[in-house]
């Protein structure tokens, strides 16, 4: 294996396990909201702002993994 097959390997590897876990925590958001609003209707604003931040902060450790998988792939 070069050095530059192993960087791809390396890139794949940080965007693939770094979206993992985002994924799963904003399909867990999405259906514990939906489920919340299904309850309680009246509080479907409260239950969606609070959603939506929780979606934003799970999707920037997304954003950092592929800052991660750049650095990797281009510098070094």
């Amino acid at each position: 294996m070069d050095v530059n097959s192993m960087r791809l390997f390396a890139t794949a590897l940080v965007m693939g396990l770094g979206t993992l876990g985002p994924g799963l925590a904003i399909g867990w958001i999405g259906s514990k909201s939906v489920e919340a609003i299904g309850r309680n209707p009246e509080a479907s604003s409260k239950v969606q702002t609070m959603a939506i931040l929780a979606i934003a902060f799970a999707e920037a450790v997304a954003i950092y993994a592929l800052v991660i998988a750049l650095i990797v792939k281009f510098v070094g």
